[in-house]
């Protein structure tokens, strides 16, 4: 039997190539988008969610159950960037971020686990990010959304291990999509006392997504997940240095760290 995999934010970037990947090894893909009315090229089903409303996700996961009756592998891809000093950040934009990067994937695994636990099977893939194992200067936010859904599936992880249901994240560095014009960025400020630092900054971060990997690493890595006995709490996908630095900062003085980041970001 086929599984049935859901991938939140299905409809471009990472869930697309995830959701395609899936599709050509034969998956039962269907993605979700907030208007997926508007998205003409989609070679698997999309179906109508916005992450910041539960209500729309209990509709999302009501109508997948409906068709397919089982859900065995939720990909919780859906994400926003954010970029800004945090001084400068507004609140709203802040709680949106979270809203979307932390508490939408919370209440997408609130929705599919009664199901899951009633096939006593299933496994939930969180995607994080490298920069969620670290505060980095101007992506802060961004940042600790990520963190914070890496603390939330080790702790999810064992607590239904004993439903047989498998919780794992993948954190993957820069790739080639749209993130980068989706994010929310701070305005430089004329006269702000971080005028000249994120200025610069913003150009490198946009300059390192648009010539980052190929999204279809991203399929392959949740292929591999899915086809594992016994999945992993984390895994990372990306450039070797990027995966370095997360060793770097366990083995490194904080200090060394921090000075190292600094030096990257010409601080």
């Amino acid at each position: 039997m086929n599984k049935v995999v859901l991938i939140t934010g299905g409809s471009s970037g990472l869930g697309k190539a995830i959701g395609e990947f899936l599709r050509a090894k034969d998956y039962k893909v269907y993605g979700t988008s907030r208007n997926p009315d508007k998205i003409k090229d989609s070679v698997f089903p999309l179906l109508a969610l916005d992450v910041r409303n539960p209500q729309s996700i209990q509709n999302a996961v009501s109508e997948l159950i409906s068709k397919e009756g089982r859900i065995d592998v939720l990909v919780n891809n859906a994400g926003v960037g954010i970029t800004g000093p945090i001084e400068e950040m507004p609140l709203e934009e802040m709680k949106n971020n979270f809203d979307t990067n932390f508490f939408g994937p919370i209440e997408m695994m609130k929705a599919v686990l009664p199901q899951m636990r009633s096939q006593k099977s299933g496994l939930i893939i969180n995607i994080t990010s490298i920069a969620g194992y670290m505060g980095l200067p101007y992506r802060g936010i961004y940042s600790a959304s990520k963190g914070a859904l890496e603390l939330i599936t080790e702790a999810l992880r064992m607590e239904v291990r004993s439903f047989g249901i498998k919780v794992t994240n993948i954190a993957p560095g820069d790739f080639a999509t749209n993130i980068a014009a989706g994010r929310f960025h701070s305005p430089l400020l004329p006269g702000s006392a971080y005028e000249k630092a994120y200025g610069s900054i913003l150009k490198t971060m946009d300059a390192h997504v648009d010539s980052g990997a190929n999204p279809d690493d991203m399929g392959l890595a949740v292929y591999a997940i899915i086809q594992k006995q016994d999945p992993g709490i984390h895994y990372k996908v990306g450039t070797f240095m990027q995966r370095f630095s997360i060793i770097l900062k366990r083995i490194l003085p904080d200090r060394m760290y921090e000075k190292m980041l600094m030096n990257h970001y010409k601080l």
